[in-house]
Parts: structure tokens; sequence; C-alpha cells
């Protein structure tokens, strides 16, 4: 039998919801290794994941059984409701992602830069919004977007 072969690498973004500083310092570490953990489970080689109090950034491979769409909506609704259920934030009860996300391919030969670029996001975040390194990455990678429907 034939097989079906394929490693496709993603580095995902979102936020949460109105971009609340939902994830403090304490709840950090702990979000960041459920959603790994969350996408091992489901066929992933997760790479790397950190971000800040109100996003994440995620470079993972992609498991050819799930589209995009339903990795990353099975993985913001598990771990909404463990974040939830953990409380380790003054909010967490209150806590939820935006609804969209963006998503960018990454060749092999890029993967280590992203991953680094990733780790550095509360260097990063010292010098520029989540906002406007958003649509950077948009523009930067030729996605087309409104700015109207981009900030649920």
């Amino acid at each position: 039998m034939p097989q079906s072969l394929s490693l496709v690498i993603v580095h995902f973004v979102w936020s949460t919801k109105e971009r609340y500083p939902f994830i403090n310092e304490e709840s950090r570490k702990s979000l960041h290794g459920y959603l790994a953990t969350l996408l091992q489970d489901l066929g992933c080689h997760c790479s790397e994941v950190d971000g800040t109090t109100d996003h994440v950034h995620v470079a993972t491979t992609l498991p050819r059984t799930l589209s995009q769409a339903d990795l990353v909506e099975d993985v913001k609704k598990k771990s909404s409701k463990w974040f939830k259920a953990e409380g380790r934030s003054p909010m967490a009860k209150k806590f939820t992602w935006q609804r969209g996300y963006a998503a960018f391919s990454v060749s092999q030969s890029q993967l280590q830069s992203v991953v680094r670029y990733i780790q550095r996001q509360e260097i990063h975040h010292e010098r520029i919004s989540f906002q406007d390194e958003y649509r950077k990455l948009l523009i930067r990678h030729g996605v087309e977007f409104d700015e109207r429907y981009v900030w649920d």
C-alpha cells in the first residue's frame, strides 16, 4: 500500500478576545505547555509556543489528517476550557480566544529563524504592539486583509 507523506510547517498566531491581557506571568508557561501537548496529541510536531499577555505564536507541523482550521479550532477550544478550569489568572473564568487566527507557511530552512522570533516575543513587544506586529506579518506574507474584520 502506498504511503501518504507530508511535512507542512505552519506559524500560527492568535490573540485573546479583544486582546485582553488574560495570560499573566504565572499562567503563561503552563498555558504554552498545554498548547504544545494538545498539538502533539493531534499528531503535530510542535517546535515552539510563546507569546505575551494577549496572544500566542505557534510553530508546528500540520498533520496530514487535519485541516489548519480544524486544528486551530480544536486547540483553541480545549485550551480555553482548560485555562478557565485552572483559574491561574484573576480573570480566568472570562478567558476566551479571538475567533480568527493567522497561519503562515514556513520552509524547513527557515524554521529555526521562526522559532527564534517566537522565543523573543516579550522583548519584541517592548517595541511594537501586537496589532502592529500582526499587520506587519500579514503584509510580509502577502495576506490580503480588511482592517475592519481583523480585530474581533
